[in-house]
């Protein structure tokens, strides 16, 4: 059976180009090169600013999210730091914003620019249901899922051609992929991310709770709520995305190993 070149490409880069994921050890797929991500992180973080003005200072909804971001982000650089990465923990330049949105959303692109929309924040309800959604769209960033399933779409729709050719010769649907792959845009729990990147998100998300000094077990209370909603959890199979049974059997189990993280604040 002959295979084609991006096939044989795709093959090549899957022996050679991978990575591991904090907590879980998992190997991942990536061969998006850092500098790219960068660049077109900040150019969407900012393109959608323009678009979506950010609540201002001042307003008790953006106080909060700037204070569990501010927490949340400096557990994330210890964590780093501590497990001998201190060169990522040196590339964030953290910024959090919240928009005026009825969306259930909120995102965090690499480098550390976190949006929430305030269609997410009542079902928050306090500080630790904030850094329950905070601490698990950080984690997707911190672990590289968007670079890991942007490299996915790349070797799959694209048929493996590098980032720097799609952005030249398919930009639309280039960007339009790195925005899926992020969750820009997205519902929150809607496509972006796969039912492994969400388990780790959920519990990396824990770990970084409990060193900010939230107990991990919000998370927990968290998404009961978000599975007793109406149609707020389609069947396992149907999506990408864990089950809401299986996600918060997860959760639970993974209670005890988050807490010895816990640092009171």
């Amino acid at each position: 059976m002959k295979l084609s070149i991006p096939a044989i490409f795709t093959a090549f880069l899957l022996t050679v180009s991978c990575a591991v994921v904090p907590v879980t050890g998992r190997r991942q797929f990536n061969v998006v090169p850092g500098s790219m991500i960068s660049g077109m992180s900040l150019t969407t973080y900012q393109e959608f600013l323009r678009d979506n003005p950010p609540l201002p200072a001042g307003n008790p909804q953006v106080e909060l999210v700037k204070k569990v971001g501010s927490r949340i982000s400096a557990a994330v650089i210890r964590f780093l730091n501590e497990n001998k990465m201190a060169d990522k923990a040196a590339s964030y330049n953290w910024e959090f914003n919240l928009v005026d949105s009825k969306e259930v959303n909120a995102w965090c692109l690499p480098g550390g620019k976190v949006v929430v929309y305030t269609g997410i924040m009542p079902f928050t309800k306090d500080e630790a249901g904030l850094a329950v959604v905070m601490g698990h769209e950080i984690a997707h960033a911190v672990a590289n899922h968007g670079g890991e399933r942007l490299s996915q779409q790349l070797a799959v729709v694209l048929g493996g051609v590098s980032l720097d050719v799609a952005l030249q010769q398919q930009p639309a649907q280039t960007r339009e992929l790195f925005n899926l792959a992020y969750g820009v845009g997205s519902t929150l729990g809607t496509l972006a991310y796969s039912r492994t990147h969400e388990y780790e998100a959920d519990k990396l998300g824990m770990v970084f709770m409990a060193m900010a000094g939230y107990r991990p077990e919000r998370a927990l209370s968290f998404w009961e709520d978000m599975a007793a909603i109406p149609g707020s959890a389609p069947p396992e199979l149907l999506s990408t995305h864990p089950g809401s049974e299986n996600r918060i059997k997860e959760i639970r189990a993974y209670i005890p190993k988050a807490e010895k993280y816990f640092v009171a604040e």
